[in-house]
């Protein structure tokens, strides 16, 4: 049995029973934040990039879970020896004990020098889970979809600063996933979005909308 666990704004956890997975953990300053940093249990850390909706709390939950950091080099420089961390890069892949991950392009600023932004795929509980990050939306998408079947792809749908809604239903299209997580919307006001008109937009897949503090189970 695979989890997800929605934290709000773009943040979620994967928990398979064994492993648990966080990704851009912003939850101090966050007003739709439905855990406390303090509260959160991972093993693993995946950060997109660094701006502050997305690393956010990750050093202070990654040193008191003695979790390991996934992210470009440039942002594990930030934190240097004082926690693990795997630094990869773009088309990289690591093997893990939960299955893998792989590295695979996002286009947004990378909140750090001479870093990038990066979304996902992580194969967990024998499936294969897309995070896009903050990005917008880009036709090698399609490759993303071609390399590794997507049972589920997490998207932003908030526009302004990421794909919209209808850009975001576009990229389900160019992905083949079977289903969809719209995340990164409704923070505030220049991302609103109202999720059942995303969901209106969707053809040939299952979308999941996930409120912040609920959790569904990835069949």
């Amino acid at each position: 049995m695979l989890k997800f666990n929605f934290y709000g704004h773009a943040c979620f956890l994967l928990d398979d029973g064994k492993y648990k997975l966080l990704f851009d953990p912003f939850l101090s300053g966050n007003p739709q934040a439905a855990i406390k940093p303090d509260d959160v249990k991972a093993d693993y850390v995946f950060v997109t990039h660094a701006h502050g909706d997305h690393v956010g709390d990750a050093y202070d939950i990654l040193r008191k879970n003695q979790a390991t950091l996934v992210c470009i080099p440039e942002v594990a420089d930030l934190v240097g020896d004082e926690v693990k961390s795997i630094g990869m890069n773009l088309g990289g892949t690591i093997k893990l004990p939960f299955g893998f991950a792989r590295m695979v392009p996002a286009l947004h600023s990378a909140g750090v020098a001479g870093g990038t932004c990066c979304g996902y795929v992580v194969h967990i509980a024998d499936k294969n889970i897309y995070f896009a990050g903050d990005t917008c939306l880009f036709s090698d998408m399609k490759l993303i979809g071609e390399r590794d079947k997507i049972d589920y792809a997490v998207l932003p749908i908030g526009g302004h600063f990421t794909m919209d809604a209808y850009d975001a239903a576009r990229a389900v299209e160019f992905l083949g996933a079977k289903n969809v997580i719209p995340v990164h919307y409704n923070t505030w006001q220049p991302i609103e979005q109202d999720a059942e008109e995303f969901k209106k937009l969707i053809k040939g897949a299952a979308v999941h909308i996930v409120k912040p503090g609920e959790s569904i189970e990835l069949a």
